[in-house]
């Protein structure tokens, strides 16, 4: 048994006092053995009260940690708290003995109906985590808030030790076995945590004050109907409060006229990574994976990490042997022996990896942070925690679907033409529109048809707050994302949003929305007037056809609709590209582009539809561009532009495209306009082209080789973002160009030969060069080789 000095200490004649601090190994460890030496009658644990009818679900064989409590208020969900526990909290462990035994667990916290009413958004409820911008007096009259106190880093420091992790591993998580009294961390803890409460008071936490009064009165209750026969869970710093003797009447006064909301609490999951401190989680720490490991192995703890860091870096394709391990062992061992610690920490584990398996290298460290020290568990719950209808609805989507939520970022690729790709992009589009940002599309690799789609999924605890919030919206996911496009609908401000709504719908397959979409649609397109608003409707417009056309979806509506508003932009393009600044111009350069790729799209999903009679928007819109690269009045960057989106249609010869920019470049032209014509005509990956047609830079050559010096200063910048935008490679092509000298080839006048940066003849010497590596990548070389072989085969049979 355990020594009666110690037990002494930690019941003092009362209930017995279990201080922790939240997320420790070692901690719950002890508490367990503080536990089952005691064997109380009931066990009272740091938590929300309203919590209690979930503990019997932490013996569910689905509930798998770390998870949290949610607790969030009925009419604003978005008002929300965690209190997440992993398997190595003492929280976690005292619920589970306490299952285990029979005996009750309760919760003694301050009830989140008050708490809630103070927060103003999601929370992560701990003992460290208060808005720095809270009133100084609250927690009660009189109560003033001072310097914030971290009580490890203070007890660190007055040990001699400058960073509280490694103290904490020292005292409590190196525990030997031979220190058999299960008492004696307790008791330890409570001293130290004691004289910091008679020096620091509340330590800057006015709301302990009212917690704490809280949890005395539970005390009190609890030990009216069992006696002493008690044991309390609670944040070490909170022990010598609860061991404080104060009057009911004073306690119950602190919590009278406390602020109230109506809250529901369940059972969600949680990560490793949001209980880290990184996270910005008060009181998380800074290797849970790290902690987890040293909870679970059994024994020889050093050894085990190691072998699993060797495993991970052996799937990045480290060259890792068990020599590196047996190697890295022994350095911890010295380490730790060097440093006068009693056992290697993850300090020492990670020096010796980044020595031994990492040659000195943080970058394969850090990999080994993310993935194991950190960690990207996610947890589990059962399917009996209390959910609002969305959350199960959404359940039973991902089950159909299988798209499991995961905490490790992770890359989907989608075949739309699969009917299960199909539903898992819908259901992804879904939650997007409702808030819950699950997914991430990202661009498609290897393949830019609109019949794939690339997602970057990675669940986070918080979406559960996300998801509780959309449930205003309807009880299925289908019915929620209906709901709230319908009514972002008729509240969108600009044309633009109301077409990307009209895409977003078509994605995410909601046939019941899309009717009303469209009509306020039809009547924004008709009563807006201004261009700019027009032209970036357009693309979003004709995005939703091709879209609806790889997933089979009616979009007739928005044929018409797109046709239509096309040919306004048309007519009120020219008109609207006069008289505009330099940034009105740039604006206006990027709506020219946009409408270009519009129409072309435009075009290919018209043909054979009844709106196909309509004419050539082609052809239309090549003699808009016609117009804007004539139209003096119209800004050089859009004119710049014009020319050269006729010039890559064809519909503009080179050489036509050279008399231009010659008119444009000449002495009488303003060089900031000259300047902004280049920009336009070049710029956006117009570099190739300068490249490919040594006209047209010796053209710019010229021109730039005779701007004064007073002009140089003011069409630099505009040069220098244009050119900046050039991959590296063609920025150093056009030097070599320039500095060799383009000859007579940079003369408007010059004789083409052949087609621009191609010579008369072909060069065979040069094409002579790369026909091994193209016999290589075909497997010719291999075929004639595996042929010959198999000849001489023949021949020596036949001899």
């Amino acid at each position: 048994m355990s020594d009666d000095s110690t037990w002494g200490k930690v019941r003092a004649a009362g209930p017995l006092l279990l201080g922790v601090r939240h997320h420790g190994p070692g901690s719950a460890r002890a508490v367990r053995a503080a536990l089952e030496a005691d064997r109380p009658g009931v066990v009272l644990i740091e938590g929300p009260p309203e919590a209690d009818a979930l503990i019997p679900l932490a013996a569910d064989p689905d509930m798998r940690p770390p998870v949290a409590l949610l607790g969030h208020a009925v009419d604003e969900p978005g008002r929300s708290a965690f209190w997440p526990l992993a398997e190595f909290s003492p929280e976690w462990v005292a619920i589970r003995w306490a299952l285990e035994q029979g005996v009750p667990a309760r919760f003694i916290d301050l009830p989140a109906t008050h708490t809630l009413a103070w927060e103003t958004g999601p929370k992560t409820s701990s003992d460290d985590e208060e808005d720095e911008d809270e009133e100084d007096t609250e927690g009660g009259p009189g109560a003033v808030r001072g310097l914030r106190v971290d009580p490890l880093a203070v007890l660190a420091e007055a040990a001699g030790y400058d960073d509280p992790e490694r103290w904490w591993e020292d005292v409590v998580e190196h525990r030997g076995p031979g220190q058999s009294d299960p008492f004696a961390p307790f008791a330890a803890l409570e001293e130290a945590m004691t004289a910091l409460r008679e020096r620091h008071g509340a330590g800057g936490r006015p709301r302990d004050l009212v917690r704490e009064a809280h949890m005395r009165l539970q005390v009190r209750a609890a030990r009216r109907e069992f006696g002493d026969a008690v044991a309390v869970v609670c944040g070490a710093w909170h022990v010598p409060a609860l061991r404080e003797k104060t009057a009911v009447t004073a306690d119950r006064a602190l919590l009278k006229g406390l602020p109230k909301v109506k809250v529901d609490l369940t059972w969600v999951p949680w990560t490793h990574r949001r209980l880290a401190r990184s996270s910005g989680y008060g009181a998380g720490i800074d290797s849970p994976g790290w902690y987890g490991h040293l909870f679970r192995a059994p024994d020889r703890p050093v050894e085990r990490w190691l072998t699993k860091v060797a495993g991970l870096l052996r799937e990045e394709d480290r060259i890792v042997s068990s020599a590196h391990v047996i190697e890295a062992v022994r350095l911890t061992g010295t380490l730790a022996a060097v440093r006068g610690r009693p056992l290697p920490g993850l300090s020492e584990t990670t020096d010796a990896v980044r020595a031994v398996m990492c040659d000195g290298s943080d970058v394969p460290l850090a990999l080994v942070h993310d993935r194991l020290v950190v960690g990207d568990v996610l947890g589990e719950v059962p399917e009996a925690a209390p959910a609002v209808p969305l959350q199960r609805d959404l359940a039973r989507e991902q089950r159909r679907l299988r798209l499991k939520p995961e905490a490790l970022e992770r890359a989907l690729e989608l075949d739309l033409r699969k009917e299960t790709d199909a539903g898992r992009g819908r259901l992804l589009h879904r939650l997007r529109l409702l808030g819950v940002g699950w997914g991430e599309p990202t661009g498609s690799r290897g393949s830019t048809g609109t019949f794939r789609e690339t997602w970057r999924l990675r669940w986070e605890p918080e979406l559960s707050v996300r998801v509780a919030e959309a449930g205003v919206w309807g009880t299925t996911v289908l019915a929620a994302a209906t709901a709230r496009a319908e009514a972002e609908a008729t509240t969108a401000g600009a044309l633009a949003e109301v077409t990307a709504l009209a895409e977003h719908c078509l994605l995410a397959g909601l046939p019941d929305a899309l009717p009303v979409v469209m009509r306020v649609l039809a009547d924004r397109a008709a009563l807006d007037s201004d261009v700019g608003h027009l032209a970036q409707a357009l693309p979003a417009l004709v995005r939703s056809l091709r879209y609806g056309d790889v997933r089979g979806t009616d979009t007739g509506a928005l044929a018409g609709v797109a046709a239509g508003l096309a040919e306004r932009v048309f007519v009120g393009l020219p008109p609207a590209c006069t008289a505009l600044d330099a940034d009105a111009a740039e604006e206006m350069r990027g709506h020219v582009d946009a409408v270009h790729g519009a129409v072309g799209l435009l075009a290919e999903t018209l043909t054979g539809t009844p709106d196909s009679g309509r004419g050539d928007l082609r052809g239309r819109w090549r003699s808009v561009l016609r117009a804007l690269a004539l139209r003096d009045t119209v800004p050089g960057v859009v004119r710049g532009r014009a020319v050269r989106l006729l010039l890559d249609d064809g519909e503009l010869e080179p050489e036509e495209a050279a008399r231009l920019m010659g008119l444009v470049l000449s002495p009488g032209t303003p060089p900031a306009d000259a300047a902004a014509w280049i920009e336009g005509f070049v710029g956006g990956g117009g570099g190739m082209l300068l490249v490919h047609d040594e006209r047209l830079l010796g053209l710019v050559d010229t021109w730039l080789t005779g701007v004064s010096a007073e002009a140089f200063t003011d069409v630099l910048p505009l040069l220098r973002r244009t050119f900046s935008a050039y991959e590296t490679g063609v920025r150093r092509t056009l030097g070599e160009l320039v500095r060799r000298g383009l000859g007579e080839a940079a003369g408007p006048t010059a004789p083409a030969a052949g087609p621009p940066g191609f010579a008369a003849e072909p060069d065979t010497g040069r094409a002579d060069a790369v026909l091994p590596v193209v016999r290589l990548l075909l497997g010719l070389d291999v075929e004639q080789e595996h042929t010959a072989t198999h000849d001489n085969s023949l021949a020596g049979v036949g001899a």
